[in-house]
C-alpha cells in the first residue's frame, strides 16, 4: 500500500505540471491563429499633373537719391586763383607779347658840329668823296665806352637831307660779323630800297669801310638790317 502511495504522488505532481503547461501554452497558440484580414488593394489614381504657374514679374523700383545738403560756402577776401588752365594762357600770351612790346633804343645820328661828351678815342672813320668814285679816310673822336657805335654815326653823319632822311641806329657784333640795323625816319618821303647808287655807297659802302678798316675791333662782314629785317640793295 505504501508502495502505490509513493507511484500516484509522483504521477499526480506529473499531471498537474502537465496541465499547467497545457494552459500556458493555449493563449499564444490562440494569438498565433487568429485569422488575418486582408485589405482589398485600390488602385492609385494617377497625379494629375501640376500647371506650370507663370511667373510674375518684379517691377523694378528706381530709388532716386536724395540730395545731401551741401555746406553754406564761405566767402574770404581773397581772390580766387585762376584756374590752370587760364593761367597757362597769360603765360602764353605774356611770352608772345613781350618781344613786341620790347622798346629798342636807337641811337641818334650826331650832326657835323656835334662832339662827343666824356672821354674819347680817335678813330678812323671811311666817307664816299662828291664823286662817289672813293673812299676818303678822316680822324675824329668818338666816346671811348662805345667805339663801334661812334664810328657808325660819324660814317652816316650828312645823308638826312632831301627827301631822304635816317632817324637812328643800332650796333652789335658777334663773332666778326657787324649787324647794323638803321631807322628810317617816319617823314621820310623815300625808303632805303629806293637808293641810288651812289647814295648806297654814301652809307652802306662808308660804314662798312669803316668798321671793316679798324682792324682792333676783328670785324670782317658788316650786315645792314631795318628794324631787325635784312635789307637787300
Amino acid at each position: 500500500m505504501k508502495v502505490v502511495k509513493k507511484l500516484i504522488v509522483p504521477l499526480f505532481i506529473v499531471t498537474v505540471v502537465a496541465s499547467l503547461s497545457s494552459c500556458a501554452s493555449n493563449p499564444n497558440e490562440k494569438t498565433s491563429e487568429a485569422p488575418v484580414t486582408t485589405t482589398p488593394s485600390v488602385a492609385a489614381s494617377p497625379t494629375p499633373d501640376i500647371i506650370a504657374a507663370t511667373p510674375t514679374e518684379t517691377p523694378t523700383v528706381t530709388v532716386t537719391p536724395t540730395p545731401t545738403s551741401e555746406a553754406p560756402s564761405v566767402t574770404t577776401g581773397l581772390s580766387p586763383s585762376p584756374s590752370p588752365s587760364a593761367a597757362k594762357l597769360r603765360e602764353k600770351t605774356k611770352l608772345t607779347e613781350t618781344p613786341n612790346s620790347k622798346t629798342l633804343t636807337y641811337n641818334a645820328i650826331p650832326t657835323a658840329t656835334e662832339a662827343p661828351t666824356g672821354k674819347t678815342v680817335d678813330v678812323t672813320v671811311y666817307t664816299i668823296d662828291s664823286q662817289c668814285q672813293d673812299f676818303v679816310p678822316k680822324k675824329t673822336s668818338v666816346p671811348a665806352d662805345e667805339p663801334v657805335a661812334g664810328a657808325v654815326g660819324r660814317a652816316l653823319e650828312g645823308h638826312n637831307d632831301g627827301d631822304f632822311s635816317l632817324s637812328g641806329y643800332r650796333v652789335s657784333v658777334q663773332n666778326g660779323t657787324a649787324t647794323v640795323d638803321l631807322r628810317v625816319a617816319p617823314n621820310s618821303k623815300r625808303s632805303l630800297s629806293s637808293l641810288s647808287s651812289c647814295e648806297n655807297s654814301a652809307i652802306f659802302g662808308s660804314v662798312s669801310r669803316t668798321l671793316t678798316s679798324n682792324s682792333k675791333w676783328k670785324i670782317r662782314n658788316v650786315r645792314f638790317t631795318e628794324k631787325g629785317e635784312e635789307v637787300v640793295f
